[in-house]
């Protein structure tokens, strides 16, 4: 059994290592309210622009955009990976990165190749690890993101699917749907189908200034933006939460440890006790 003094070592530094994981939880928890406001604030937006595109792409138009046709055959996809930039998040990265590469392996089994965006340092550590072909990266976003500083990275995936270098382009994000349960999801980001635009209710047509094809090219544009920015501010949300759980857990852990070490701590004090009292009347009987 170990000494005393080790064993109140042991239970100093398991202590020091709780205020951490507490203090982790309650930033966490902080941020994790900030994130959902983001996300709820990117939804009304994301909505309206979703029902403005399914208008135009079931339009009368006389220009038809090149997110909107289906390519008759698919021979490189792109996949734009969501994930953190920092870890201590459960595991948030590990499931959609696992998710990401068992449909990375189904494509390659069907004989198409693959072009990845990796936003979030977990990601790009990780597909660089493994020899994916990162065609574009972004980390280092903070905790409060901007569509702006997403443009760069998600429009080397767009300019390769308008010049044909890419027939295709899913998104991979961790879907958030309370603070307790995040899932991790894939969706098809181009082309755009009547799937991901969803209904567009009642017939629609426009009347385009300065003409058809600068309106729509800009809006699509900002569509499939619209899209990624969803995603990011959905995965920061699910980080938080689940930051927020694994710190918790953690603490949690630590207390019982404590606890343990306490016990042990005492049986150990006890133990030397008894003995110092048994050589104290072995003495004392020799002596007499």
């Amino acid at each position: 059994m170990a000494g005393s003094k080790e064993i109140r070592a042991k239970i100093k530094s398991v202590e020091n290592t709780r205020k951490i994981t507490r203090a982790m939880e309650m930033v966490a928890a902080a941020k994790m309210r900030r994130a959902q406001e983001r996300m709820r604030a990117a939804r009304p937006y994301a909505e309206k622009i979703r029902a403005v595109a399914a208008h135009l792409s079931r339009a009368n138009s006389e220009y038809k955009h090149p997110f909107l046709v289906k390519r008759d055959s698919i021979s490189k996809i792109g996949v734009i990976v969501i994930t953190s930039d920092k870890g201590l998040c459960g595991g948030l990265n590990t499931n959609v990165l696992r998710l990401t590469v068992n449909q990375m392996k189904t494509w390659e089994s069907e004989g198409k190749s693959i072009a990845v965006c990796a936003i979030g340092n977990k990601g790009l550590s990780f597909m660089s690890r493994i020899g994916a072909e990162v065609k574009s990266n972004l980390t280092g976003l903070g905790d409060t993101p901007h569509a702006e500083s997403l443009i760069g990275a998600v429009k080397v995936m767009l300019d390769a699917y308008v010049a044909g270098e890419i027939d295709a382009i899913h998104i991979c994000y961790n879907h958030f749907v309370n603070t307790m349960k995040q899932e991790p999801c894939i969706e098809q980001l181009l082309p755009l189908t009547s799937e991901n635009l969803g209904d567009a209710h009642g017939s629609w047509d426009y009347i385009y200034e300065p003409d058809a094809k600068l309106v729509i090219d800009q809006l699509l544009l900002r569509y499939v933006e619209s899209l990624v920015y969803q995603g990011v501010v959905e995965n920061m949300a699910s980080e938080q939460s689940s930051r927020m759980v694994a710190m918790k857990a953690a603490s949690d852990n630590a207390k019982s440890v404590i606890g343990e070490l306490k016990l042990v701590y005492n049986k150990a004090r006890q133990a030397a006790i008894t003995r110092e009292i048994s050589e104290i009347v072995s003495g004392a009987a020799a002596v007499g």
